[in-house]
């Protein structure tokens, strides 16, 4: 399979995105990526591999993994406008379904994550500003931080004495599909409702 990393080192990602040094742990030595995931992976605080993931990969493939996230945390309330935006986008990444996920993304409430998953799609790239205004582009990090905001809404959804598990069942999703695999999220519930 091949592997969807588009930075050569650790170091690479934060010089690319230097505003992941607030919401990750840098990396101490010139470390290839995924390793780095797989060390904050098994930190304390494993949400900083979300982050880092959510950097690493390409835009499309950030959004996706997060919309995966997203389904599996939170099931059946995942499913609505917002989220079908990011989907169509990362099914067909054209700039008209682009702003389609930014409008429904404008249009949602921001208290859900699926809301966070069509303005990653949105802060994708292209223009904030309608077409017949003079474009304005989103933050480097903007997509990043907004699949980030998503998956970590629906961690807290659900209940808080798994929420360890439920960060680290996303960032191995993570790391699986940024080596080539599918970003599938297998949840181990260890507490009963």
């Amino acid at each position: 399979m091949p592997s969807r990393i588009r930075f050569s080192s650790a170091r690479s990602v934060f010089e690319a995105f230097p505003d992941l040094s607030y919401v990750a742990t840098r990396p101490a030595d010139d470390i290839e990526p995924l390793n780095h995931a797989r060390a904050l992976l098994g930190s304390p605080r494993p949400s900083d591999a979300v982050a880092f993931l959510s950097h690493l990969l390409p835009r499309r493939e950030a959004v996706w993994w997060a919309v995966q996230c997203v389904r599996a945390l939170i099931g059946a309330g995942a499913t609505d406008e917002a989220l079908r935006a990011a989907e169509i986008w990362v099914r067909t990444p054209e700039d008209d379904n682009r702003r389609a996920a930014l409008s429904a993304a404008n249009d949602s409430d921001r208290r859900k994550p699926t809301t966070w998953l069509a303005f990653a799609a949105g802060w994708s790239g292209g223009s904030l500003l309608p077409a017949d205004q003079n474009p304005v582009t989103p933050p480097a990090g903007a997509c990043a931080m907004a699949a980030n905001t998503a998956i970590t809404m629906a961690v807290a959804a659900g209940d808080p004495r798994a929420v360890v598990d439920r960060i680290a069942a996303c960032a191995e999703a993570g790391v699986r599909f940024a080596s080539g695999g599918e970003p599938t999220v297998f949840l181990l519930e260890k507490h009963p409702q």
